[in-house]
């Protein structure tokens, strides 16, 4: 899958878009979502703002909702995913359950 996208909740709230477009990591904030002053930012490292995010890797923020050692290597054999692929990752394992309240969810 050359281009990925998610979309990204806050308390069931769409907050932004994640996408992943030719190895390249993007996040933009949902414009409703930026409008409402009591919505906070999604973390510290992805402040509110109109202009997107841009990354080569995945936004720490993100990779740190993924699942580490054992648990990751039974998601990735249970979903048959690659262990480097960590936005397939996210989008296949954050939708749910997440500790906090970020969930994602694949778009398409």
């Amino acid at each position: 899958m050359s281009d990925q996208k998610a979309v990204v909740y806050y308390n069931n709230k769409v907050a932004g878009y994640l996408s992943k477009v030719n190895g390249k990591y993007t996040f933009q904030y949902d414009e409703d979502y930026l409008n409402e002053e009591n919505y906070p930012s999604i973390s510290l490292s992805l402040p509110k703002r109109k202009q997107p995010f841009e990354s080569e890797k995945l936004f720490a923020f993100f990779y740190g909702l993924l699942a580490e050692g054992d648990n990751k290597e039974i998601q990735c054999r249970m979903l048959k995913i690659d262990e480097k692929d960590h936005f397939t990752r996210l989008i296949k394992t954050a939708g749910e359950n997440t500790i906090g309240a970020i969930t994602v969810t694949e778009v398409g």
